[in-house]
């Protein structure tokens, strides 16, 4: 039997994107041992973006960079790093927490979890080949690229419309393609996604394939009542048929949404006492690097004067 290392932490970090990150440094600077714990390289979903533009001081800056600038910032106060771990077993419920890996024991007095979430894919052909190059899960982080251009929005909740509404601020042209004859999202968002004139409404449709050469150029929809197939010119597609939160290792010892997302007060405290959760993988109305940043300090200032109240017998 292979005996595993034991580590001890004040607060063990899932998790090492711009929430992650941030805790890191709001942890490390406020003299918390400080360990982050990844199951990927470090950098989380921002690493892959090409290209933003609406972080603060940063007026255009690859995501890439941008993470690289978070994590040096963390190395500065002394963050423990971890990556690419393999977590078997999660227990939140102790006084004293604990994360299992491969070939160790996290042990810690507080956690943040900052694992993010993942866009649901349309999981048709030409979606993985064509991302970052016309496929896009974020019309906030990418809408300005598409100026003058035509985009098509998938989905019909208030994400889509709201999203549609936003990109048409740049593109010529945005199609909403849903797959119903009604939109899920609310009456009043409906309605002004109605009268906006750049909008085309395709409805009982189904997108089966995006296609295109260096880039996308077309996608392929499928009439859902005639089972008639039409090719739709398009620059860009972004699919906005929800996300799923990354919480598989949590599910049963935490409070959450009928989606999976974790729920939190203002302090990002969740239903068990010295767990915090921040950015993307809460219960949250906006997805950004920048709120998942001031997420990530809160959540860290709430363990650290959590950890002020406990007794000096826990250890």
């Amino acid at each position: 039997m292979i005996t595993k290392e034991v580590l001890d932490f004040d607060v063990v970090i899932l998790g090492s994107g711009p929430a992650g990150f941030s805790a890191a440094i709001y942890c490390a600077r406020g003299n918390l041992k400080t360990a982050v714990i990844d199951t990927n390289m470090f950098g989380g979903q921002p690493s892959n973006y090409l290209e933003i533009e609406n972080y603060p001081a940063f007026p255009l800056i690859s995501g890439y960079e941008l993470m690289e600038k978070f994590e040096a910032h963390s190395d500065k106060f002394g963050a423990e790093k971890f990556p690419m771990q393999d977590i078997l077993n999660i227990n939140l419920t102790s006084q004293i927490k604990e994360i299992e890996t491969q070939d160790k024991i996290f042990k810690s007095k507080t956690v943040i979890i900052a694992t993010g979430a993942q866009a649901k894919k349309l999981n048709i052909k030409g979606e993985e080949e064509f991302k970052c190059r016309g496929v896009s899960y974020c019309a906030v982080c990418d809408g300005a690229f598409y100026k003058d251009k035509i985009v098509a929005v998938i989905g019909g909740g208030n994400s889509a419309l709201e999203e549609a509404m936003y990109l048409t601020k740049f593109a010529k042209k945005v199609y909403i393609i849903h797959r119903r004859d009604t939109f899920r999202a609310d009456k009043i968002i409906c309605s002004r996604a109605c009268q906006n004139n750049k909008i085309e409404f395709i409805m009982n449709a189904q997108p089966v394939e995006i296609k295109g050469s260096n880039c996308v150029e077309n996608i392929i929809i499928k009439d859902l009542k005639t089972n008639e197939i039409k090719q739709i010119e398009t620059q860009g597609v972004f699919p906005y048929i929800g996300c799923n939160p990354n919480t598989e290792k949590f599910n049963g010892q935490l409070e959450q949404t009928q989606e999976g997302f974790i729920e939190t007060d203002i302090n990002m405290q969740t239903s068990q006492k010295g767990v915090y959760a921040a950015g993307d993988v809460r219960n949250t109305p906006l997805r950004q690097v920048i709120t998942a940043a001031s997420d990530g300090a809160i959540a860290a200032n709430s363990a650290v004067k959590y950890i002020e109240t406990l007794t000096p017998a826990i250890v």
